[in-house]
């Protein structure tokens, strides 16, 4: 199944934690499948406390055989073993966020995890990123393609707020 998953970190050396994050998620990538990463954008902290640095932000799509709820765990295992706290606060910084946007075309609507991810259409720093490695695909049926999406929030907020800052 292919599977978004983005990357996030703003606390210590975030880019060498985006790469650690994508290299353990190469170890559960089906290898005869595409293995894709967006760029690497800098972003403002949106709804984080005052003062927090800004973040890094990237998207990978893969494949993977884990079912949603087994990859979560082990995306959950992962920020920890990279620093994050299980128990934090909303919107802290971290070292490493690492949040399953689609598994395939799944609906899911549960206390742990929903899917597709709620808050990709309201979001530059996920919509910038998945438009470098799928920006005609659509997060729903009936949703606009993440290139579309993309467009119409840029404008309504009349601006851009990721810059591109690294190849991954």
């Amino acid at each position: 199944m292919r599977v978004a998953i983005a990357l996030g970190s703003n606390l210590d050396d975030r880019l060498a934690l985006l790469r650690r994050g994508r290299d353990r998620l190469r170890q559960i990538h089906d290898q005869d499948a595409p293995f894709l990463c967006s760029k690497i954008y800098e972003t403002s902290p949106l709804d984080c406390p005052p003062g927090s640095p800004p973040f890094l932000n990237a998207v990978i799509e893969l494949s993977t055989s884990l079912p949603p709820f087994d990859l979560l765990a082990l995306m959950q295992k992962w920020e920890s073993d990279f620093g994050r706290p299980s128990s934090h606060a909303h919107h802290a910084p971290r070292t490493i966020d690492l949040d399953i946007l689609y598994c395939g075309s799944l609906h899911i609507s549960h206390s742990m995890l929903t899917l597709p991810h709620p808050r990709i259409f309201e979001r530059l720093f996920v919509l910038d990123p998945l438009c470098d490695i799928c920006p005609d695909r659509k997060a729903t049926p009936k949703s606009h393609s993440f290139r579309e999406l993309r467009d119409i929030l840029r404008s309504s907020q009349n601006r851009n707020l990721s810059s591109f800052i690294y190849d991954f």
